[in-house]
């Protein structure tokens, strides 16, 4: 296990113009499932489709059509709670929560409000080096996606595509355990990350397959405190939710606004109104959607079309037999067996991708000098050139074999690099481009303590001058590599020249 400080919440204080005032931030997360049928339909979830290709009777609502749980879509909310450390719950039940949008044809979403599949777990979210917070998960509970209406094809009508009707969605809703918009990003980051590794959530932001309700509120230093021994919300103030956020950065500013925007109004004397909002990363701030319903302005009531969900214990015990490695739990095994620094664990593990790249190119090899090979040269050309690891010109196996040519001092760190440009733009066996290109280290000593005796005896005033400053002895191991061609193993030829000249 990891080696952390779990710390108290540390508010992000901001002054306002009479008092200082604390953020309380709440977040639902609605994470598209990753599955190739809808939740109650059989229905592709196919991205990029024509506009109303992927829609089935059910998903356009047609009389007399009756849904049916997708099973694969139920594993997956389950194998996200077991990941979340969370409780499965072994009876579930779905909900009707009624509303109208032109993209719903149903006029109610499918969804889970008593009885959601997962109830409560963690999120683990560090905040620096070895320091961590809880952030507490109140539930997760799945429900069915709107679809998508599309204003900008014709200046006197809007359109509807279905395509996204119906596509399972996991609601992840928090605790108000988090507070300030820094931690809120290192949340949703962290969440993301975990859902990607289970498999369960493709995490893309960009095509709001991962997006965030933002439940921004503020209240004055020591309010938080008593809502934690009462759990009494009144405490923290009247909240506005932010809606549909897929941007990290956008997240924070967002909340950094509407907590200014709340402050102002407060010390002005007014009263800050619970609605829905929504950011303007144009303009940066957030505008007024709509009033902010209760459960009972949805008119809930248990969905006559679904049996409640009941799932076995043996069948969740089969799921979590078979769950992956988890990146807290990856990293930690990185820092023991390859030695690596917290940094650099961090950056390794971010991706699934990544840190199995690193893995296959660290086993049996010196796990530092692996990092260091991947996370600089290999992360930073694939950044400057936009490559994702996947589309990597140099293998693992490439990486590995021209660190084993390294490591054994067949060639120097100088040519590693050249080999490096090499194999990235033609490819290649390292071992054979090497020995092609004439790629050897000079590993005769002989050759080396000839070359920089006769540097010495040409250079006595270099050499006065090396003895009273030592870092002009650089001068020698500079002259000697030059005449070798640069094949000489400079950490070789350092050691030879200190020995040398009695530094």
């Amino acid at each position: 296990m990891l080696d952390l400080t779990y710390e108290a919440p540390k508010p992000k204080v901001i002054a306002g113009a009479k008092h200082d005032w604390e953020l309380v931030i709440g977040m639902e997360i609605h994470a598209q499932v990753s599955s190739n049928a809808k939740l109650f339909s059989g229905a592709s979830t196919t991205v990029g489709a024509e506009p109303n290709s992927n829609v089935s009777f059910v998903d356009c609502a047609m009389p007399g059509m009756l849904p049916v749980i997708n099973e694969y879509c139920v594993e997956q909310a389950v194998r996200s709670g077991l990941g979340l450390k969370a409780k499965i719950n072994l009876v579930s039940a779905f909900d009707r929560k009624n509303y109208f949008y032109p993209d719903l044809p149903q006029g109610y979403q499918i969804s889970q409000l008593y009885h959601p599949i997962v109830g409560e777990g963690e999120v683990i979210v560090e905040m620096g080096p070895g320091v961590a917070r809880h952030v507490r998960i109140e539930r997760i509970h799945l429900e069915q996606d709107a679809g998508k209406s599309i204003h900008d094809m014709d200046p006197n009508m809007s359109f509807v595509d279905f395509n996204r009707t119906g596509v399972a969605l996991m609601e992840i809703v928090s605790r108000p355990d988090i507070r300030g918009p820094e931690e809120a990003a290192a949340y949703v980051s962290k969440l993301r990350q975990i859902l990607r590794y289970l498999g369960t959530c493709d995490g893309d932001m960009q095509h709001g397959n991962l997006r965030a309700d933002v439940n921004v509120s503020v209240c004055r230093p020591g309010a938080y405190e008593k809502y934690q021994e009462t759990q009494d919300f009144s405490h923290l103030g009247t909240r506005c939710e932010i809606k549909n956020m897929n941007s990290l950065r956008f997240i924070q500013a967002a909340i950094d606004y509407e907590a200014r925007r709340q402050i102002a109004i407060i010390e002005d004397g007014g009263t800050v109104v619970q609605e829905t909002r929504l950011y303007d990363p144009d303009k940066g701030e957030t505008r007024s959607m709509r009033s902010k319903e209760e459960a009972h302005d949805y008119r809930y009531f248990p969905c006559p079309d679904l049996l409640p969900l009941e799932i076995d214990q043996a069948w969740v015990d089969d799921i979590a037999a078979a769950m992956p490695e988890l990146p807290d739990a990856k990293k930690a095994r990185f820092m023991s067996d390859f030695g690596l620094t917290d940094y650099d664990a961090n950056v390794l593990t971010a991706e699934l991708d990544s840190a199995a790249f690193f893995e296959a190119v660290a086993q049996g090899r010196d796990g530092k000098a692996a990092a260091n090979w991947v996370i600089n040269e290999l992360f930073g050309r694939l950044n400057k050139e936009g490559h994702a690891i996947s589309e990597s010109p140099v293998s693992a196996a490439q990486l590995g074999g021209m660190l084993d040519l390294l490591g054994k001092g067949e060639i120097t760190s100088k040519m590693a690099k050249e080999l490096f440009e090499i194999l990235w733009t033609e490819g290649g066996d390292p071992a054979e481009v090497a020995a092609a290109r004439g790629m050897k280290a000079v590993t005769d000593t002989g050759a080396i303590e000839k070359a920089l005796d006769d540097l010495i005896a040409a250079n006595p005033a270099q050499v006065e001058k090396a003895k009273v400053n030592a870092k002009l002895a650089g001068w020698f191991t500079g002259q000697v590599l030059k005449a070798t061609g640069g094949k000489a193993d400079p950490a070789v030829v350092n050691a030879m020249v200190a020995q040398k000249l009695g530094l």
